[in-house]
């Protein structure tokens, strides 16, 4: 099954999804932690902090972080969980530069490693990991279940994912109010730092069209999942999944 944000591309050049995102994300990698923390007001570490407090009960060894970026989920699982290994996969070098930087300032390097990989084709062993993490990565995949699917067969049985993703408000005023920032100030702020016309237009486009809530839980099981919850952060604007194999 096609969905409608894998129709969505940055760029609209003919390159395949993955190809662009990648570009995409290489071009904007100097100021994306910047432009995340400002355009969220900094409420994001707030999500990651959720989503990484729902796996501590399961006190997860072995930790994968896809589209790791520049692996702000990636340390703070690290420093949370205390995991022994997490490693940080993404189709982008450009992202995952800052992440090893980031890592070594941390004095995580021992612990967090860095991989490219597409998620289409994870190039672990079945079983492989206690949990998955991935924070605002997924409504990018240029095949959302295929990723899934992926995802599901390096976890081990009982595995957790978790999972943060942007989305849209359903209630009045935080719907009204959430189209109107969406629409005039993340682009243009966006445009402003990242230099990068298209990012925040493609961000804004893939957040509107991905499926959400109750949706996404059925996709979740459709890729081999047990069972999967959700809930809504900050008035719907961020949503926080966690699945479990």
């Amino acid at each position: 099954m096609a969905y409608k944000q894998e129709t969505i591309t940055p760029y609209g050049n003919g390159m395949e999804k993955s190809k662009q995102v990648e570009t995409m994300f290489d071009n904007i990698a100097h100021s994306y932690d910047l432009l995340n923390h400002r355009l969220s007001f900094g409420i994001d570490i707030l999500w990651r902090k959720t989503a990484i407090r729902q796996l501590a009960p399961y006190n997860p060894s072995a930790i994968l972080d896809v589209a790791t970026g520049t692996g702000d989920f990636a340390i703070m699982a690290a420093k949370k969980l205390r995991p022994a290994k997490v490693v940080g996969v993404d189709i982008s070098e450009g992202m995952m530069l800052i992440g090893r930087e980031k890592a070594r300032k941390e004095g995580l390097d021992d612990v967090i490693s860095f991989k490219k990989d597409d998620c289409e084709h994870l190039s672990f062993p079945d079983d492989s990991f206690d949990a998955i993490t991935t924070a605002f990565g997924i409504r990018n995949f240029q095949n959302l279940d295929k990723c899934l699917v992926e995802m599901c067969r390096v976890l081990k049985p009982g595995g957790k994912l978790s999972i943060l993703e942007l989305s849209r408000p359903l209630r009045f005023p935080m719907k009204q109010l959430f189209w109107i920032y969406s629409h005039t100030l993340l682009p243009v702020y966006g445009k402003f730092v990242s230099r990068d016309t298209e990012a925040y237009k493609y961000l804004i486009s893939t957040i509107e069209s991905f499926p959400q809530g109750e949706e996404m839980v059925g996709i979740f099981k459709k890729a081999g999942f047990t069972e999967a919850k959700f809930k809504r952060l900050t008035f719907g604007i961020c949503t926080c999944y966690l699945a479990t194999k």
